[in-house]
């Protein structure tokens, strides 16, 4: 028998989503398994967008000295490098009170830059009064300490202000892991704890 296809105009003969239908009764029948879409989780991200596994272990809360606040970070170099920004902020650009950071989150819901909180690798500095999208929210003293803080981590540090819809209150790991520049940038951060006169809380912006 000649099977046309009517699903297309002027054809004749038996519509071919009847046959499909017949076949797929039969088939269901006779007990003949048919294959199945693939489980939605197995799509599921893996990652943050900044290339960190999303991570339940390894993550440790951590106070932020000069200030009366704690956050949930990436312990090592991550959290060295994310307090410091915290420690600067702090001191240089508005005070941190006991509730306004938050890091590390589980990743259900979370898309685009805020999947790098479910791996721990960045953190919101005041989120309630630097709001997702909001604009003008820093003075130019301010911005310009912000900037300042992105020039001394030297492309290891990334900032919401920068996204398409700007999110101030936002700072992420910008590299991968592995990535030398983080620890020496941890690294020189331990240093610069260490010394008197240098570190978070010493004014050298324009240095």
């Amino acid at each position: 028998m000649q099977i046309r296809d009517t699903d297309t105009p002027g054809g004749r003969g038996l519509p071919r989503r009847t046959l499909l239908l017949t076949g797929l009764a039969g088939a269901v029948a006779a007990g003949i398994s048919l294959p199945t879409a693939a489980p939605a989780s197995a799509a599921a991200r893996t990652t943050s967008t900044n290339g960190w596994p999303l991570t339940t272990t390894g993550i440790n809360t951590l106070p932020v000295p000069g200030t009366p606040a704690s956050v949930a970070l990436l312990e090592g170099d991550v959290s060295t490098v994310l307090v410091h920004v915290i420690r600067r902020f702090h001191y240089e650009v508005e005070e941190v009170a006991r509730h306004e950071l938050a890091g590390h989150r589980p990743a259900a819901g979370l898309t685009g830059h805020t999947t790098n909180y479910a791996s721990g690798t960045a953190v919101e500095i005041r989120p309630a009064a630097y709001p997702l999208a909001a604009t003008g929210v820093l003075f130019p003293h301010q911005l310009a300490v912000v900037r300042d803080i992105l020039k001394e981590c030297g492309g290891v540090l990334a900032w919401g202000g920068h996204l398409r819809r700007p999110h101030a209150a936002h700072f992420q790991i910008a590299v991968r892991p592995g990535d030398p520049r983080l620890h020496g940038l941890a690294q020189r951060i331990q240093g610069w704890t260490r010394a008197p006169g240098q570190g978070a809380g010493v004014l050298t912006l324009g240095a």
